[in-house]
């Protein structure tokens, strides 16, 4: 077995009393930048597929923008980006299936990555929900910040800036969360037959045993999610497919396994 596995007794976890925590293997400060290399490969091999969840992953953002302008209340921005990293994992489920499916030597197809959502479904409902509970916190939190600032203030930005401070500190502090909740969960009940709290408590633990190249990653994530919204949407068609395929790569490389992983 290579050096590259963490025995079980690190685990950040370990008897948690309430489900059981996958091992996972010790990161490289480098693997973020394969696991990006990787999913670039597996964007060119399935073209129409990766174009297919690109448009849809910038049509979503689009239609809330549109909601914004429609109501003019400007302030959801912030929170419909956090929702929008909500359903995120959800359309990933497709792109996970297609790297799987490469990974295992078949032509991945829509019919099957789409059916992908359903393999572990009533755990996939309950991650909806734990997503849902957690984007109506924070819209909470947002409204609840909003309710704070005081109304009769000029909207000039020396105003603004103590108001949207404490909002990226709560947001920041929120995304990181997400971080360690959904690293991993989505694709561990994609592929194994686990309950909620294991994969929830494997990605987490997999995240804190793993904060360098994981904060790495996360960095990446926000990266990619930045330009899509500094080029209008544009951005997403390309860029969070890759995303997708890379939190897969990323996935194999950190759960472990009964047995190695090929990449072909």
């Amino acid at each position: 077995m290579s050096h590259h596995f963490k025995e079980t007794p690190e685990n950040a976890i370990t008897q948690s009393g309430i489900a059981r925590v996958i091992p996972c293997k010790e990161l490289d400060v480098g693997d973020p930048i394969k696991w990006m290399s990787l999913a670039l490969r597996d964007a060119m091999r399935a073209p129409g597929l990766t174009l297919f969840y690109g448009v849809l992953f910038a049509v979503i953002p689009w239609f809330i923008m549109y909601l914004v302008e429609m109501t003019g209340w400007h302030l959801v921005i912030l929170p419909a980006i956090v929702c929008f990293m909500l359903v995120g994992p959800f359309l990933a489920a497709g792109l996970y299936d297609i790297s799987w499916e490469m990974e295992k030597g078949h032509k991945p197809t829509l019919r099957h990555s789409l059916r992908a959502m359903r393999r572990n479904a009533f755990n996939e409902w309950g991650f909806a929900i734990l997503l849902m509970v957690m984007m109506i916190f924070w819209l909470r939190v947002a409204s609840l910040i909003h309710a704070l600032y005081p109304p009769y203030i000029e909207n000039d930005l020396e105003s603004l800036l103590p108001f949207l401070m404490l909002g990226t500190m709560v947001g920041a502090g929120f995304t990181l969360a997400m971080l360690f909740v959904t690293a991993f969960t989505q694709p561990i009940l994609m592929e194994r037959k686990v309950d909620l709290a294991t994969a929830v408590l494997t990605s987490v633990n997999a995240v804190w045993l793993n904060k360098v190249p994981m904060l790495i990653w996360g960095a990446i994530i926000f990266s990619a999610v930045a330009i899509g919204f500094v080029t209008g949407f544009i951005g997403f068609i390309v860029l969070m497919p890759i995303i997708g395929y890379a939190s897969w790569h990323a996935y194999i490389d950190a759960i472990e396994t009964k047995r190695e992983r090929k990449y072909e």
